[in-house]
This record gives C-alpha cells, sequence and structure tokens, in this order.
C-alpha cells in the first residue's frame, strides 16, 4: 500500500506543478479548446474524447462507491471535472479511511461488511 500511496502523491503533485505551469503559459480557458479539438474529428478530439469517457467512468465509480448518496454525487461531480487531479488525492485518502483493505478501498465499507449484498 505504501508503494501505491507514493505512485498518488507524484502523481498528484506532478499534475499540480504540470497544471500550474500550463495555466501559467496558456490560461484557465481549458473548455473551448478540449471541445474544439473534439469538433475537429482529428486525433487529439478522439483522444479528449476518449479521455472525457474515463472521467465519467471515474464518476459514475465514485458515486457508486459512495452509494448514489448526495456526497456521492457531489464527489463524482469532482471526479468528473477534476480527473486524476481529483481521483489521485481521492484514493490517497481513503487508503488510509480504509487502512489499506484494498477490498474496502475499491468497493467501500457497506458492500463489504458481514451480510452485505
Amino acid at each position: 500500500m505504501t508503494g501505491f500511496r507514493i505512485f498518488l502523491a507524484i502523481i498528484f503533485l506532478s499534475l499540480i506543478a504540470y497544471t500550474g505551469i500550463t495555466i501559467s503559459n496558456h490560461g484557465i480557458n481549458l473548455l473551448p479548446i478540449f471541445f474544439g479539438d473534439m469538433k475537429t474529428m482529428a486525433w487529439p478530439g478522439q483522444f479528449n474524447f476518449d479521455f472525457m469517457c474515463f472521467l465519467a467512468l471515474s464518476a459514475l465509480w465514485t458515486a457508486w462507491r459512495n452509494n448514489f448518496s448526495p456526497a456521492g454525487f457531489g464527489l463524482a461531480v469532482f471526479a468528473f471535472f477534476g480527473g486524476m487531479l481529483f481521483l489521485s488525492a481521492y484514493l490517497f485518502i481513503l487508503t488510509f479511511k480504509v487502512e489499506g483493505d484494498v477490498k474496502q478501498l475499491v468497493l467501500g465499507r457497506r458492500r463489504t461488511s458481514p451480510g452485505a449484498a
């Protein structure tokens, strides 16, 4: 679990640095560029669409893991728009919350407790 936590911390810190540099060089106006690339129907747009599907899956998993609760839906919004920056921090925190139990990390406590369906 320590290796996984180090991996998540490296991702988080690297993305913070990369995002900060990108914003300082190009501004924060990501969405027109992101969707503009998709509109051209070329490889950058294909990559963006593929990535957006990963974001949707991450958001769905986050909501599901939190039993589609109001908090789960709120976290799902952060998962979709925050991408790996959110997911790396979220998983890092969860590894401590579930005390390193991978089954609970992925499924949540409710689904791993005795008698859970």
